[in-house]
Formats: C-alpha cells, sequence, structure tokens
C-alpha cells in the first residue's frame, strides 16, 4: 500500500481559470505553471488551464518550458527566469523575458521593467527592438499593500503607454482578484489557478476550488497511558490515556516539521497532529481508538492548504510546492 495519496482535479483547474478570466474581464489569462505546476504537476495543469481559456503558459526556466513544449506543441510559453540558454529557448519556440543585459535577437522577448519589486527587471525600459513583443513587471504587494502596488501601476503604466502595439502584462493572482487597474492586457496567474487563496483566505471567497487533495491511513493506532511520550523530544506528553495514530508522512514527504499542532481529518473528523514531525511520519491525537487503515486527509474536504500554511507562520505556495509526489512516496491520481 502507498504511504499516501495525491490526487489532482483538473476540473477545479478549469474551473479557477474560468473564474480569474471572469475577474479579468477581458483581459487573457496566462497559467503559471512553474515549479512543476506548484506541486500539481505541469504538464497536467498547462492542458486544464489551457482548456479553461489560457492563452499562454509561463514557467521559470528554460529546461521546465523544453519539456512542457513536448506536451504543448502549439501553446505560447514564456519563460520569466534569467537564463542564458537561449539557443535552446529558440529552438523549443518559447519567448523569454529580458531582466538585465543585452536584448537576444531573432526570438520573442518580453522587456520586464522593476517598478518596486526590488529583484529581476530594467531600471528603464530602452526603445524596443522588433523581436519585442511584451512589456512587463510584477506586484510586490498585491496582496498586502494595495497603495504601493497602485504607484507601481502607475510607473508602468508611465513606462510602456508610449508602446499600445505590444501586450502589457503585469497582474497576479492577487492583482487580478481585486486590483482591476493592474490587469492591463493579459494577467500571469499561479496560485489562484490551483485553488489556493493569495490572500491566505478561504479560496471560496474568491470563487476558487483547491485542485489538489491528500490523503494518507493510520499506519499504527496505540494508547499513551499518563506520562507516556511519542516522537522525538518528548514533545507531547499523555497528561491522561491518550489514543494515538501514526500516519507514515513525515517533512520528507512535505508534511513540515513546523506543521505540528495543525488539523487533520481522521476519519472525517478534526484532529491535531502532535509531537515532533519526523522525516518518514507524524502523530496525531485521537478521540477514541480507530483500526489500522483509517483514512487521514491532510488536504482535502475543507482542511486548506493555507490554513498549515499559517500554522507553519508560512505561506500557501510553499505548502503546496513542498508535497512530494515521486511514486516512491506517494501515489498521484489525477482526476479529469
Amino acid at each position: 500500500m502507498q504511504r499516501s495519496e495525491i490526487t489532482i482535479d483538473l476540473g477545479a483547474i478549469r474551473h479557477n481559470a474560468r473564474r480569474l478570466l471572469e475577474a479579468l474581464d477581458g483581459s487573457e489569462l496566462w497559467a503559471v505553471v512553474k515549479a512543476n505546476g506548484y506541486g500539481h504537476g505541469a504538464t497536467d495543469a498547462a492542458h486544464a488551464a489551457l482548456e479553461g481559456g489560457a492563452t499562454a503558459l509561463c514557467v521559470a526556466t528554460v529546461r521546465e518550458g523544453v519539456e512542457l513544449r513536448r506536451e504543448q506543441p502549439g501553446a505560447r510559453i514564456l519563460v520569466m527566469g534569467p537564463t542564458d540558454a537561449v539557443a535552446e529557448a529558440r529552438e523549443a519556440r518559447l519567448e523569454l523575458a529580458v531582466l538585465d543585459g543585452e536584448i537576444p535577437s531573432e526570438i520573442p522577448v518580453h522587456l520586464k521593467l522593476d517598478t518596486g519589486m526590488g529583484r529581476w527587471g530594467l531600471a528603464e525600459l530602452p526603445q524596443p527592438p522588433v523581436n519585442v513583443v511584451g512589456l512587463m513587471s510584477h506586484l510586490a504587494t498585491a496582496d498586502s499593500d494595495p497603495e504601493f502596488a497602485a504607484r507601481q501601476v502607475e510607473r508602468f503604466h508611465e513606462a510602456t503607454d508610449p508602446y499600445p502595439d505590444l501586450t502589457r502584462h503585469l497582474a497576479n493572482s492577487a492583482a487580478a482578484l481585486r486590483l482591476p487597474d493592474a490587469r492591463f492586457d493579459a494577467a500571469r496567474c499561479g496560485i489562484a489557478l490551483y485553488g489556493i487563496s493569495p490572500f491566505e483566505s478561504d479560496p471560496a471567497e474568491d470563487g476558487l476550488r483547491p485542485a489538489l487533495a491528500w490523503r494518507s491511513r493510520l499506519a499504527q493506532v496505540r494508547l499513551l497511558q499518563r506520562g507516556e511520550s511519542t516522537g522525538y523530544g518528548r514533545r507531547f506528553v499523555a497528561e491522561q490515556p491518550t489514543w494515538i495514530g501514526i500516519v507514515p508522512v513525515g517533512y520528507a514527504d512535505g508534511f513540515r516539521r513546523d506543521m505540528t499542532g495543525t488539523e487533520v481529518l481522521v476519519d472525517g473528523e478534526p484532529r491535531r497532529a502532535v509531537g515532533t514531525v519526523s522525516m518518514d511520519a507524524f502523530a496525531v491525537e485521537l478521540g477514541r481508538e480507530l483500526p489500522v487503515g483509517t483514512t487521514v486527509t491532510i488536504v482535502g474536504d475543507g482542511i486548506l492548504v493555507e490554513r498549515h500554511a499559517e500554522v507553519a507562520g508560512t505561506i500557501g505556495y510553499e505548502i503546496a510546492c513542498g508535497i512530494e509526489s515521486r511514486p516512491e512516496r506517494a501515489r498521484r491520481a489525477v482526476l479529469a
């Protein structure tokens, strides 16, 4: 039996693409499928997003783009990160973001202006050569500081308004949903496409459906007597006779050490993860004795990535990207 099962609902990704297009109100949706589709599977996510109405795909590296090209021979694919593999990108018919330095020729490029992210990007836009097809930037605070985001939008307007024939794209998921002035011609949306809130709130508030579910089982059930403990460092010591279950998933699978205290579903009931998370297992406090093999839902059925992130002091992006889906660690199922 597999240690756990990861299920990807492609119908949810299609739904989220349509929801984002609705919010974009005429702007194009470009689906960000970098980092293996935020842990959801780049090939599957790309296919579902395109079916849902996306008109381009965005990745971080040329290698990601080349791999995606094999499955999507006709798709528009933009590489957003820095690269010196221009010849390989040209051969794979990719488009490149130019972040600094020289502008490569004989390949479609997008000039990226740094409007306030303070990371990749040109300080000023040069006169675009003939092979420039797009102008882009990236918002630093669309999910947290609309006032600063508005200043970025204004700077982008000022820099790009002289080039109305070029495709302009600035908005991310948060801006697509909440900042109409940032939408321009296209929006590059990642996290919302997978049904995870860019605002770390319930995705249903923005009409999104989580695409990923993660389930395991109780591999062992035992009764701790008062004063007995479970796991490294004795971080959980029973104050009274307590049933606990051991789940064969740990930080090597993406269930992080700092997720101790988060809730999962055991036989459909919310239960708390206790003690130190091990590399290959974590413990969950049970309300009663349950049989070995009882289903444990780590993500899904109302258990949100966002709430695990809150416990871990991080963001939903990191939790999703960290879930290990190699076949030796988990079974991966895809729902059409």
